[in-house]
């Protein structure tokens, strides 16, 4: 059967492996050649700190594709297929990129982000000048967009109901993976002139990061070794999720944010066993939450830096210097309480944070301390390794109650009460304050209340190597409920 195009181009950038890619595989049943390119781009790395484990990740990530894509081209012994790299403005580079291999068609999946929005517009209007195709896929998520919609045919604003109507729609179709394994002989080489090798993260402008210590494992084969991990661990999910200091959660959020694992694959599996396994039921409705979280980016982007429930902007957060010296310390993690600043170094030493401490550290900043939720917002997304905006912001206007289905603005974490619930032992936050390692469990969070006698006897000195309370939380929830007034008048 002869194909659509004679040479095509598939442009990768969320979704780093070749197995079950939606794109990929349209792209080499559609053409007789198919050349794969990744844009590292300026636009959005020039911004980045010099040192990023993501940039570090995706490199990695990239290596690893690179190798996929010369087994799956099979080119034995020609020279076999790999990513053509480029390091500019992806709007400029990849019209470029079609011109120079003579594309008719360019393949790529989804972004609905509102920069990647804008970017993909501008560059189908320079390939539509070119006389080449721009081919776009779903891939990032099961479903996308306003393909769950409610009887009235409206996006979705409240979890549950978008749940139950997710779990209805899915099925074997929506699941199916797009194989690519028959059709790798399309996969044309690297043209001669082009080099085969990865730019180093220096020739990208970028220093080496912490990442190899923490032994989080990039690409396809990083992220199926953790997913395989998972699956011996996945009927305790449920009971063991919430407690950072022991091993609940997958760990692949960093994975499916940059695509190295199939979101249709992990939804196979969960969904097969979510019947009669309450932490494969558990798991899948995370996966549905992120669904959620991307439609709701999709269909109302204005929560992109504004409350989706407009009436929330209203609040009155602090300001001026004493609001810059309090999200410092939160930053920094010098709060005065144990679990959030163990959280926060977590953050900061690692690029991870376990959810329960997410929805602990962000009820904090923005309850206890009176701050913006979007300073937290933007702070997350400047260090999480697994930054995806739309996750990312429901799960801050979640904290913050400012968006679609959060909780009540009067339900306030108490820090302490969950330092207690949720890390009794003390075995997370000894890990990483070790100022308070010699702590009894009972003083561990709330150290502040501890006798004299057991400080000195742990060496902690407060006020010296950890700090006093920047508030009391009683206090402060007195402040948030006044602070939060003005929508409930409204």
């Amino acid at each position: 059967m002869q194909k659509k195009y004679k040479t095509g181009l598939m442009w990768f950038r969320r979704d780093l492996r070749t197995e079950d890619n939606a794109a990929l595989h349209h792209a080499l049943k559609s053409c007789e050649q198919v050349y794969c390119a990744f844009i590292f781009d300026r636009s959005i790395l020039d911004a980045l700190p010099r040192a990023d484990r993501r940039v570090e990740f995706i490199r990695e990530s990239l290596v690893d594709l690179n190798g996929q894509l010369a087994q799956l081209s099979g080119h034995d012994p020609a020279p076999p297929a790999g990513l053509l790299v480029r390091h500019e403005a992806a709007g400029g580079a990849l019209p470029a990129l079609a011109r120079q291999l003579s594309a008719q068609a360019v393949f790529a999946n989804h972004d609905d982000e509102p920069y990647s929005l804008a970017r993909d517009a501008q560059v189908q209007a320079a390939l539509e000048s070119q006389g080449v195709a721009f081919h776009t896929f779903k891939d990032h998520v099961v479903f996308e967009r306003q393909e769950v919609l409610t009887l009235a045919g409206k996006p979705y604003s409240v979890f549950t109901p978008y749940k139950n109507a997710w779990l209805k729609k899915v099925d074997a179709f929506y699941l199916k993976p797009y194989r690519v394994e028959k059709y790798g002989a399309a996969l044309a080489p690297l043209p001669a002139n082009e080099a085969a090798d990865m730019p180093s993260l220096a020739e990208l402008g970028f220093e080496a990061t912490n990442l190899p210590a923490l032994k989080l494992p990039a690409g396809s084969q990083g992220g199926n070794a953790l997913f395989e991990d998972f699956l011996a661990r996945m009927r305790n999910y449920r009971d063991t999720r919430d407690f950072p200091g022991i091993r609940g959660p997958s760990y692949l959020s960093v994975h499916l944010r940059f695509g190295t694992v199939s979101v249709r694959k992990l939804a196979s599996v969960a969904l097969a066993h979510h019947a009669d396994n309450e932490g494969a039921a558990t798991w899948l409705g995370e996966l549905i939450w992120r669904d959620f979280y991307a439609q709701i980016l999709s269909n109302f982007p204005h929560v992109a830096g504004s409350a989706f429930k407009p009436e929330y902007d209203a609040v009155q957060w602090e300001h001026g210097e004493k609001a810059e010296s309090l999200f410092l310390a939160w930053c920094e993690g010098r709060t005065g309480y144990p679990l959030v600043d163990a959280a926060m170094n977590q953050l900061n030493q690692t690029g991870y944070m376990h959810n329960r401490l997410r929805m602990v550290t962000a009820s904090f900043l923005v309850k206890d301390l009176g701050i913006d939720w979007r300073w937290g917002e933007r702070y997350f997304a400047e260090k999480l390794n697994d930054f995806e905006l739309a996750s990312n912001n429901g799960g801050w206007q979640w904290a913050a109650s400012t968006g679609c289905d959060a909780q009540p603005y009067f339900r306030i974490f108490n820090p302490v009460s969950q330092s207690e619930k949720f890390d009794a032992d003390g075995k997370f936050i000894r890990r990483y304050l070790p100022a308070l390692a010699r702590l009894p469990k009972a003083a561990l969070h709330s150290p502040w209340l501890a006798p004299g006698v057991e400080l000195m006897g742990a060496d902690v000195a407060l006020g010296s190597n950890y700090p006093m309370p920047l508030v009391d939380h009683a206090e402060a929830r007195t402040l948030t409920l006044q602070r939060y007034a003005i929508v409930k008048k409204a």
